[in-house]
């Protein structure tokens, strides 16, 4: 099987393998988009579907509801371990916002909602390890430390946490971080991540190794990876390891690819010396043929679901494809299937004063290099002062759709640019029931998305400027394709979407 990379040009940051028998099950950050915690299956590596959540919410406060100025951006779920034993999958990570350490577990992965807990406190970027009969999490940013964990891993013991490993700081911008501990041959090792200043060994990020045969140490250290894959500057680092039936050995890490967002890529490992060894002299092949027992793509005699997709939003009950997430909580009376049989109605039952404090905004993730999203809106239930239809939802974001003021319905568009300023196009609308398209370019010499309008859904439109997109620390996700509706004034209208149709991309 010829394994090409980035493997999935999707933002699927920090993921972390579990390979339970001859299947492989991988956990993503997705932080304040709602069910979160995506887990991805795949029987060879390289296709990999959504089959559960973690959990559907974190918190019912303000700042996950958008309520009243407040957010939970660039925070909720952040780099997640996840590990089996005993029958039980378990999952750990973080939410600096509320300042917990979420514990979880399932007997069913594939089932969404595990049983879930926290502890006070952030133990940063952890990771599960299993040594000499007791459990841990290793964890921090430049000091690594580790804590014993209870035995059915659902908390720390007390009195264990403790000091396991001081990195290096001089000439880095960012020391190690980012830990995945395992076990192998009487040796434990942590992959780390650290980012060398500029113009120092490259000045991108790395993949690190530590290792030694004892909790006590010394420890060992060697870099593991340095490159690029081309793309100057952007690092692949920070993933896992994983292992197969017959004996092989593989690593997953991720690069920042820019507006797209954070971006796997699939490379062999091999073994020197008791050293992961990985790639291909010492870089990231873009190409590399893989062993593969079964047939590519294929699970229980059907096709591997895409991981963006289109939808008639033609359903029964309320029930979302696992594609989509919503941006924050949503409120479950103000969305629905079945109101009007053939389309997703969004309601707006909060005002909000622009897409980025809008709740209930549907999303999938983009690809790079080109995607393409269309839909078709009836504003006619909209009120003065309501906005719906399709978004580029970033920092730094783009609408267009139909607006009603006064009486009077207008295409609009409205684009936040990177100086902060928010620039608004309209025209009156000739129609209620209008086609959308978005259309999402992402390489290192253009990242905007363009919107255009359409009567039939098949001739379209140019209309309003493009947005400029950028990836920013403040959101801390790629770029996705949204559907909205809010009101600005008052509650009581509605906008509904029908036809979702992922023309291209993802």
């Amino acid at each position: 099987m010829k394994v090409k990379n980035p493997l999935l040009c999707v933002d699927m940051p920090d993921p972390d393998l579990l390979r339970v028998g001859d299947v492989w099950y991988m956990v993503s950050t997705t932080m304040f988009y709602l069910p979160g915690g995506p887990v991805l299956r795949s029987e060879d590596l390289y296709h990999w579907e959504i089959v559960s959540y973690i959990f559907e919410e974190l918190e019912d406060n303000e700042a996950y509801r958008l309520q009243n100025g407040k957010n939970a951006y660039g925070c909720g779920q952040w780099a997640t371990s996840l590990t089996w034993k005993d029958g039980w999958y378990h999952a750990c990570f973080v939410c600096n916002d509320l300042n917990r350490t979420y514990f979880c577990r399932t007997r069913e992965v594939e089932q969404s909602g595990w049983e879930k807990t926290w502890v006070e406190g952030i133990y940063h970027d952890m990771s599960f390890l299993f040594w000499e009969g007791r459990s841990w999490i290793v964890y921090g940013n430049g000091e690594l430390r580790i804590a014993e964990l209870q035995e059915d891993l659902m908390g720390v013991k007390q009195g264990t946490d403790r000091l396991l490993l001081e990195t290096p700081s001089e000439g880095l911008r960012l020391r190690c971080e980012g830990c995945r501990a395992y076990v192998r041959n009487g040796y434990l090792y942590l992959l780390l991540i650290d980012w060398p200043e500029e113009g120092v060994d490259g000045g991108r990020r790395r993949e690190i190794c530590y290792r030694s045969r004892s909790l006590d140490g010394p420890f060992e250290r060697r870099v593991l990876l340095n490159d690029d894959a081309g793309r100057r500057g952007c690092g692949v680092a920070q993933g896992a390891l994983t292992d197969t039936p017959s004996g092989e050995w593989y690593a997953m890490m991720f690069q920042d690819r820019g507006a797209v967002g954070r971006i796997p890529y699939l490379m062999p490992v091999r073994w020197e010396d008791d050293w992961p060894v990985l790639g291909e002299n010492g870089k990231v092949p873009l190409e590399w043929e893989m062993p593969s027992g079964k047939d590519a793509g294929k699970r229980d005699g059907g096709s591997v679901e895409e991981l963006v997709i289109s939808d008639s939003f033609d359903h029964s009950e309320n029930r979302l494809a696992l594609q989509w997430q919503w941006n924050h909580s949503a409120d479950p009376e103000a969305w629905s299937f079945t109101e009007r049989p053939g389309c997703l109605r969004i309601k707006n039952l909060q005002t909000a004063s622009g897409l980025l404090d809008a709740r209930n905004t549907l999303t999938q993730r983009t690809g790079e290099p080109f995607s393409a999203f269309a839909v078709k809106l009836d504003g006619s239930g909209l009120k003065d002062g309501d906005f719906a239809g399709m978004c580029a939802l970033q920092g730094f974001y783009g609408q267009i759709g139909l607006a009603k003021e006064n009486g009077i319905w207008y295409l609009q568009t409205v684009v936040k640019d990177a100086d902060g300023s928010v620039r608004c196009e309209r025209i009156p609308a000739e129609e209620k029931r209008i086609w959308l398209k978005t259309e999402f370019y992402y390489s290192e010499q253009r990242e905007e998305a363009s919107f255009f309008f359409s009567s039939d859904g098949e001739n379209w439109t140019p209309f309003g400027n493009p947005v400029k997109l950028k990836f920013t620390l403040d959101i801390f996700m790629g770029c996705r394709v949204g559907l909205f509706s809010y009101g600005t004034v008052q509650t009581g209208g509605f906008a509904d979407f029908r036809e979702f149709r992922r023309i291209c991309g993802g």
